[in-house]
This record gives structure tokens, sequence and C-alpha cells, in this order.
């Protein structure tokens, strides 16, 4: 959940100015298709049955922001400017318009509501809670890059969720679109009819009409009762600075106006009600909202956490049932946060803090560093969400930050004679070191793990698999997507694989041996034992907390050799030798040396026995032992900077 709301509302008027009485008589179909503008939006013209909620969901860059752009412009929510200008309007932050990616959930709000989704699988947390809100989906899928693996993934939790899906493939006017293959592929992986899959080019606006009528024809309108107590459904939250928490709700029952009393059946906390509203595209106070609708909502809430994720808010006196809520956010990847300069620690504390405050999904905690000095230990839902949330940083707040190697929670079982007890450890310096005789306190220690798909051209079968074994994948398996006889078929790969090994550069390894073609999604699935290991890495016979690493035991001697040529191209050079070490318990797994700054001290002599110079050589050799026993290594910021942003 990050940055700050992207909603729009798709306001769908007449445009000839009828009374409201001939309106009602039309069908709903035409009120829903044809649009003009209106500076007021009175909402008790909208019953449910003139309603739609729709979200669009599918695998990243296959056109959702571009598809949400083309809709706002045919039913005039947003101006139609000239051919391409519209560019992802519900994509408000810096970060989204540089990636071309949606990182935060958005509503569009209307008779048709439109709630536009994340396509990043570290985001999956965000769809589920915009399909809550919703009784239909649009599925898309690129004409020509076929089903992807996050379209797997945002299928079923729509029909999970029982939502009507409306298949939708984009792009058909691409040179390598194959619109026919492609709805096979659909027909095979969904169980969808090739004759429903509507035919789209978000970009260039063509089929954009039927994609407004099938929305209108066959998503169902949502359901409530005008008369039945207010029921509230809280699936989304913000922070205005001035206003406190926005909310925003779907009203599943009664009638929410300005000056109301509400409770918080998670909280049992009461408010008032100061401020209401809709998105059209941006917030437009109403008097009023009803069964089916949903919009935004300010009641002088002071702190962010109040807002919990999945609440049921109803009036003063009046209690109901609470909705089914959602599973919290539970953060996948873990890193610490600090300043580059020591000194603004307290600056980028209070960054976070603020951060944190439209995005939800972060955890935080203060930790400490003997080499980095104090900073912040944050869990995210995945590595992209780590990124983003970094850049957010700089963009927004003008940070300069060292964030180090990402890593799993783990699951250490300690065992005494109090029983056994669980620890959850997300920082490589708080794992205890599985080799000494001393931890036999230590019953069994777990790693996170996922079960991933990948979908791959037939020809990248090879590499896949050889890929996924490198990483520790188990069980194995795969079906093919397209039609026997093909000529490039497409093919599934499922596996279950360490959450550890796909933080790194599993991603990368993935394109780059691809190029470029497959897809790659996965979902929690718990937690199973494995040896693993804390590595330590010595400057000098002196740890590094900040560099300490958890590995798989298979993996110890590749990645400390690779970790110690890395520290031994940043770090600087001293008065005196320097051995750097990455060791396992007691044990040495690697070791470079970095060699000392030393001065010609024969330069000045001239003639006489070789021995002279060696008395010289010896002088000096000894002089730099007597400072290796008592020098330390300072390990610049940059250095680590260097270190922890370097893949390679």
């Amino acid at each position: 959940m990050l940055g700050g709301w992207r909603r729009a509302c798709l306001e769908v008027f007449l445009k000839q100015p009828v009374a409201l009485r001939a309106r009602r008589q039309l069908s709903t179909s035409a009120v829903l298709c044809y649009a003009s503008v209106r500076n007021t939006v009175e909402m008790d013209d909208y019953p449910c049955d003139v309603i739609r909620n729709f979200s669009i969901i599918a695998h990243i860059d296959h056109g959702k922001s571009t598809l949400a752009d083309r809709l706002l412009e045919l039913t005039g929510t947003i101006e139609k400017k000239e051919k391409g200008m519209n560019k992802q309007v519900l994509d408000k932050l810096k970060v989204e318009r540089e990636r071309g990616i949606t990182v935060k959930a958005q509503t569009a709000r209307y008779l048709l509501n439109l709630i536009d989704t994340p396509g990043h699988v570290d985001f999956a947390w965000e769809v589920s809670r915009s399909l809550a809100a919703c009784q239909g989906a649009l599925l898309l899928v690129d004409a020509s890059q076929g089903v992807q693996a996050q379209s797997l993934s945002v299928f079923h939790a729509a029909k999970e969720r029982g939502l009507t899906i409306i298949p939708v493939l984009n792009k058909i006017d691409l040179p390598a679109a194959q619109p026919e293959r492609v709805a096979a592929q659909m027909q095979g992986t969904f169980g969808i009819d090739p004759k429903d899959v509507l035919q789209i080019s978000a970009k260039s606006g063509i089929g954009i009409e039927s994609v407004l009528q099938a929305i209108i024809k066959r998503i169902p309108p949502p359901s409530g009762d005008i008369s039945s107590p207010l029921k509230a459904f809280l699936f989304d939250s913000s922070y205005d600075r001035y206003r406190g928490v926005i909310s925003l709700v779907s009203i599943q029952g009664g009638v929410l106006k300005k000056g109301d009393r509400i409770a918080s059946c998670y909280t049992r906390k009461k408010y008032e009600v100061t401020e209401l509203g809709i998105m059209y595209p941006e917030e437009v106070p109403t008097a009023e909202l009803r069964p089916g609708q949903v919009g935004f909502i300010a009641c002088n809430m002071k702190e962010s956490s109040e807002a919990h994720v999945g609440d049921t808010l109803h009036r003063v006196g009046a209690p109901v049932e609470p909705m089914p809520g959602f599973k919290p956010a539970k953060a996948m990847v873990y890193a610490g946060v600090y300043p580059v300069d020591s000194n603004d620690f307290l600056k980028l504390e209070e960054s976070i803090k603020r951060l944190t405050l439209t995005d939800r999904s972060v955890e935080v905690a203060r930790e400490s560093s003997t080499a980095l000095g104090q900073g912040c230990r944050l869990g995210f839902l995945g590595t992209l969400h780590m990124d983003v949330f970094r850049q957010r940083l700089e963009d927004e707040y003008d940070a300069s930050v060292i964030i180090t190697a990402p890593t799993v929670p783990y699951k250490v079982v300690y065992k005494d004679k109090n029983g056994e007890r669980v620890v959850i450890v997300s920082n490589p310096t708080d794992f205890p070191d599985t080799t000494d005789g001393m931890t036999s306190k230590v019953k069994e220690v777990s790693e996170p793990v996922v079960r991933a798909t990948i979908i791959v051209p037939e020809e990248y079968l090879g590499d896949m698999m050889e890929l996924c074994f490198s990483h520790r994948a188990e069980e194995l398996d795969h079906r093919y997507l397209d039609a026997s006889g093909a000529l490039s078929s497409r093919i599934m790969l499922t596996c279950t694989m360490p959450l550890s090994e796909i933080v790194t550069d599993f991603f990368d390894r993935l394109k780059s041996r691809s190029s470029g073609f497959a897809s790659f999604d996965y979902e929690d699935a718990g937690y199973k034992p494995s040896n693993l290991v804390k590595m330590t890495f010595l400057l000098n016979g002196k740890p590094v907390d900040a560099l300490a690493l958890i590995v798989h035991r298979s993996a110890e001697q590749e990645v400390g050799r690779a970790w110690v040529k890395k520290l031994h191209k940043v770090i600087p050079r001293q008065l005196f030798e320097v051995p750097i070490q990455a060791t396992v318990g007691k044990k040495v797994i690697a070791r470079e040396t970095l060699s000392a700054m030393r001065a010609d001290v024969t330069a000045g002599l001239y003639g006489g026995h070789y021995e002279r110079k060696l008395k010289h050589l010896e002088n000096q050799k000894e002089g730099k032992r007597r400072m290796k026993r008592i020098g330390t290594v300072d390990l610049p910021q940059e250095a680590f900077f260097e270190i922890l942003s370097s893949k390679t």
C-alpha cells in the first residue's frame, strides 16, 4: 500500500437535460452509457440497480492504467485530450510514472465504480482489498504476450470472492498480437469461452465502448437496503496532514451522512463524520452515501492504525454483525535502512514515519549497528516494494540511505527445561550460531517457502528447470498452456522454493535466461525446516555486524567467496595489511588479503650490500605488524553503499 490515493469517478449522465422522472424510466444501460458534465452529484439519484462496482486485474504491464484512462475519457470523467496525452491518470506517484507500474490500489467512483489494482506479485494484498469492494472484474490479458503468471493468481483471487469475470484481450493492434491463440490459452487455462472475450486496444481506443457495455450488462449491481442499519466496509485508507485519516468505505446498508456518529467494530472507538464524498477523479463532497456506493469519509481519526483495513463501521447505538475482514499484510522481506550521514537519523526516522502513514503494509522497528550507527528495520511485501519505498524516500524526502542486504523471517525453535518456544528472526545478527556446541537449545530452524509459478515458451524449459534447481526448488511440475501442435507452445512450471532464493537475484536471472519472455508469480506456502547457518565477515579479525548473512549450508562456499571479493574491491587500503574473511562459526570459508599502503624505504639508498636494504624493509615490516595488532579498519559509509547496492 504505497503513496497517495489514485481515484477517479466514471460519472455517467444523459446528454439531454431531461427531468429525473423521465431519466428513471430509461433503461439502466442508457443511464450508464452516456455522459455529460454536472457540477454537483446527488447520490440519491442512483439506487443500487444503476451502480456497477468493478476493478481491472492483470499481469504487470498489460495495460491496466491505460484502459482506465480510456474509460475515464469515454465517460467524460476527464477531458479527452490529443491522442496519447492522457497517460496514467490514476498513477499519481512519481515512482509509478517513472517505472510504468501501479503500486497503490486506487478507486474510481460513480455509477461505474472503477478500482484500479496493482499488477506486481508484491502487491497481492492490495488486489485482495480492492476486489472486496467489487462485484465484477475485467481480466486484462496482453494479446502479444498471452496469459502470464500473475494473470493466474489474480483470476483465482477474483473467483474465490465470487466476482463476475469479463475477459479482455488488449493490444490487438500490435504486429506481434495473436488474439485467436491467446483466446485459446484463456479457454484452456481459465475455462473461458473465446466468444466472451472482448478484443480491444486501450492505447488507440479500439473497442473501449464494448468494454463499457459489457460492464453494464454482465456485472451484477451491488445489494443493499436503504432502510437497514448503517453498515460500511472499510477497505483502504490514506493520511492527510490537515484532516487526519481519510478512509475509503463501501456502503453495504443504510445511509451515511455528514454529522453522523459512527463506531468501529474492531477498535470500538467512536467518531463524528466531518466530511464525505466520492472521487471524480479528485474528491467531490456529497450530502450522503447510500447502499452500493463507494466513497471517502473524514472523521477526525488521528492515527492511521485506527483505520483497520477490513473493519466494519456502524452508527453509534446500532451495532451490526461485522463483515469478514482481511488477513493482515505479512512482511516477506526485511532490510535495515540507515542514513549515509549518521547525523541524519532523526530526519530519516521522521521521513519513514510519514511514508508509513500512507503505506500501512510496512513494518518499522528501530535498530542499531556498530558499523552503521542508528537505523530502522523495515519489513516489506517484497523486493519491488522495498525498492519503491527507497525511491520514495529519495524523491519525496531527499533522503540518502543505505539499505542492507534483504533477508526473510526465519523461525527458530528453542528447547529447554521449560519446553519449546518459537522465535521469528528477521535480523541476521540475532540468528543463533548453529555450528556452536553451545546451541544445543536450538531444536529446529525453518525458512519460509513459496509456491512459485513460471510461464515460459517451450524452448526455454531446460534453462528454467536448471535455474529452479540451482535455487533449491522442489516438487517441480509442468504442463502445456497451448493446444498440442502449436508452433511455439508455452509451458507453466510450478515448484516449491525457499523465499530467500527469490529475494536475491532470481528474477534477474529468470529474465536473462528466458530473453525476457518468462513471467513469475508466487504465493506463501508456510515454513519448512532447513540447514541454515549464519555467515559473518571479519575485517582484521573484527566482525562487521551490518554484513552478516543467513545462508543455506550448500551455498556457503559460493556466497562467501563472492562477498569477500566484493569487499576486497571497495574497502580502502590501510597502512597495514587487512585480512578479509568470511566465517561460519569458527570456520573460515573464504579469504582475501588487502595489501598495505607502504612507502619505498629503500628509495634513498644508493649502492651498498643488499643486506642494508633488507634491514630497512624488515624494520618497515615489523612496524606494519605492530600496526595491524592494534589497528582498526574504518569501513566508510560509501563502501557500504557500494557493497549493498551492487548485485555482482
